[in-house]
């Protein structure tokens, strides 16, 4: 196996280890070692109401994939990487022996958690198509203000769907693929990036070479992703996207209003375009023709923290936030009064 991607709709949440997590790394880490290849695990469209509810169901998560998952193959060729901007959306398109890989994002706008029912109405319109499926990932790499869910929605979808359009209508090419891994030591938890670092899988379809980068993050300060992109070409990878996992092991570990930084924010830029840089020139020299393999699963019987939980978890988290603001008002005063105190005593 050269490199596989896989696509959860499960959401990785809602903090620390806490429930889903850190299942990116896990699904990651343990695909690597069934398989002893490169992976790579951007996410997919669902959002927190899909955490999963335990470490256990994490597990089952996992044996769920080794029992179920039976990778068909489909073919040898692709079509080119083909990208639509429309309306401030942005998605591209690669179809794979059948199977439409499609990435969305609003960058250099604020891009969050999109809904699963957007990706199965992506499936569907690939099926009328004539296709096999499609895979859906929501970038995730773009974080810089308010977020209108609705609004975004309806422009993915078009652009989507005007991806998919263009490229059920390209010629299919023999494909090549070189991938690589890198996880730098110098960035933590605590600067934002978890423990499954840089993923490049970079993709040749007619002597056009892109590069589906993922880095295993919450989110990505705005405009990052943008000077990634540009700065591939220096290498000759005309285009690609960068993505992020969503994991939330970043999540709830740092005093900051967010609770996390995302990429970018603390993560000196020009250290992270070196890493990538280095990622993509290891891919492009075990660059090699290969035949695409596909599975799409239900795993059954999986139990999620549910929508309602969250809230209550969200309202818990915001009476604690302001009990200790009040604790604090009390507290601190006094503390000012006996120091005011022994300096007059002094």
């Amino acid at each position: 196996m050269k490199a596989i991607l896989t696509v959860p709709v499960i959401h990785p949440g809602p903090f620390k280890n806490v429930g889903s997590s850190p299942i990116p790394h896990m699904i990651q880490e343990a695909l690597q070692k069934r398989y002893n290849c490169i992976v790579s695990v951007p996410h997919g469209l669902s959002s927190h109401e899909l955490d999963l509810a335990s470490q256990a169901q994490n597990r089952k998560v996992l044996d769920g994939i080794f029992s179920l998952l039976e990778l068909k193959p489909i073919g040898s060729d692709a079509t080119q990487f083909i990208r639509i901007n429309e309306d401030e959306a942005s998605a591209s398109c690669q179809i794979f022996g059948g199977c439409a890989l499609i990435t969305l994002t609003l960058s250099p706008n604020t891009m969050e958690d999109l809904p699963i029912k957007l990706g199965e109405e992506i499936i569907n319109e690939a099926k009328t198509k004539g296709l096999v499926s499609a895979i859906a990932i929501d970038a995730h790499n773009s974080i810089n203000g308010p977020f209108n869910l609705k609004e975004a929605v309806k422009k993915l979808r078009r652009a989507a769907i005007t991806a998919l359009n263009e490229s059920v209508r390209s010629e299919c090419y023999p494909v090549k693929v070189g991938a690589a891994i890198i996880k730098p030591r110098e960035f933590s938890l605590m600067d934002g990036m978890g423990a499954g670092g840089i993923s490049v899988i970079v993709v040749e379809v007619n002597e056009q070479r892109v590069a589906y980068i993922t880095i295993d993050g919450n989110n990505m300060v705005s405009g990052l992703r943008d000077k990634i992109l540009l700065r591939l070409r220096d290498l000759g990878v005309e285009d690609g996207e960068v993505l992020t996992t969503d994991t939330h092991t970043v999540n709830g570990i740092v005093m900051v209003e967010r609770g996390y930084h995302p990429i970018g924010e603390r993560i000196d830029h020009e250290r992270l375009i070196t890493y990538i840089k280095e990622a993509i020139n290891i891919a492009l020299k075990n660059l090699e023709s290969v035949d695409v393999l596909w599975d799409m699963i239900t795993i059954k019987d999986v139990k999620v923290i549910g929508e309602k939980q969250i809230d209550s978890l969200s309202i818990i988290t915001e009476k604690t936030a302001h009990k200790a603001k009040r604790m604090a008002s009390i507290i601190f005063p006094s503390t000012g009064i006996i120091l005011i105190t022994l300096l007059a005593i002094l």
